[in-house]
């Protein structure tokens, strides 16, 4: 692709291409349990319009985190509680749940006891 100028403007295409086109950041906050995962990290940044999406991308960068997160049909595991800004994914519209740039996804084993 060819660079231009636009008039008046020290902005080049090809960097408001990159600007248009960059990916959304989203912090994942990962439990303890599944850090040997993200190489002892508790955060990991990924992308993803979706939490389907986002799931897909944390197993791009973190192989083999996504079989220990979700069942063979690709829904979260029914011990995990995953919530983006605090909301938890099963009130919203579950792996469908749209993500913005910013927003911040926990996942959290479910706890029980008695």
């Amino acid at each position: 692709m060819n660079e231009f100028y636009l008039p008046g403007s020290a902005l080049s295409f090809k960097f408001i291409e990159k600007i248009c086109l960059a990916k959304m950041a989203i912090k994942v906050l990962v439990p303890t349990p599944l850090q040997k995962f993200t190489k002892n990290e508790p955060t990991v940044d990924c992308d993803g319009s979706s939490i389907k999406e986002l799931l897909d991308s944390l197993e791009a960068n973190c192989p083999g985190i996504k079989a220990r997160l979700c069942d063979d049909e690709g829904k979260p595991r029914r011990f995990l509680n995953i919530y983006v800004n605090e909301e938890d994914i099963r009130f919203l519209n579950n792996v469908d749940t749209e993500l913005s740039d910013g927003d911040e996804v926990s996942i959290v084993p479910a706890v029980a006891g008695g």
